[in-house]
C-alpha cells in the first residue's frame, strides 16, 4: 500500500463525514494534500470523521503526528500519520467499546502506522503513541472521541 505522503499529488477532495467536527474541517483546509493522501490508506468508502493534530493545538507546520479516523457505516479505520519524516516507533490500537474486536499496528514506521480496523466503531477508544522508541514517547494519546459516539 502506498504511503500517504507518496500519493498526495493530484488527489480529489476528501469526503468528510457530515458529523466531522470543525477542527477536522480546518485541518482539511489547511493541509489538503496530506489529508487526501491519508484518506487513500483505508480504502474506498471511508469518509473522514476526525483528524487530530498532535501535539494538541499544533498548527499544520508543527504537527509531529496526526491520527485520522474514517467511518464506513458502523465500521471504522484509523491510521497514525508520521509528520516527522523519519522512522519513529509508532503504536496504534483501536477496540470496540466493550474491549473486543481489537486491532493494533506497532513498530518503526517512516510514513504511518495502520490502517487498523474495527467492525463496530461506535464510541471505540483509540490509543496512539509515537517516539524515538517505545520507552521514549513524545506522543501518547488515548481518546474515546476518534469515532462517532452516541
Amino acid at each position: 500500500m502506498a504511503a500517504p505522503q507518496a500519493v498526495a499529488v493530484d488527489q480529489p477532495a476528501v469526503p468528510i463525514s457530515e458529523r466531522g467536527d470543525a477542527a477536522t474541517r480546518a485541518l482539511v483546509q489547511s493541509d489538503p494534500q496530506a489529508v487526501a493522501a491519508a484518506a487513500t490508506v483505508c480504502g474506498t468508502g471511508y469518509p473522514l470523521f476526525r483528524a487530530v493534530p498532535l501535539p494538541a493545538r499544533a498548527g499544520p507546520d508543527q504537527r509531529l503526528a496526526t491520527p485520522f479516523s474514517h467511518e464506513n457505516g458502523s465500521k471504522g479505520c484509523t491510521i497514525l500519520d508520521n509528520n516527522v519524516g523519519v522512522s519513529q516507533y509508532m503504536y496504534l490500537h483501536v477496540c470496540e467499546i466493550e474491549g473486543t474486536g481489537c486491532d493494533t499496528g506497532s513498530e518503526n514506521f517512516t510514513q504511518y502506522a495502520g490502517p487498523v480496523y474495527v467492525a463496530n466503531s461506535i464510541c471505540s477508544p483509540v490509543t496512539a503513541k509515537m517516539g524515538a522508541n517505545s520507552s521514549s514517547l513524545y506522543i501518547d494519546l488515548k481518546t474515546d472521541y476518534m469515532f462517532t459516539c452516541g
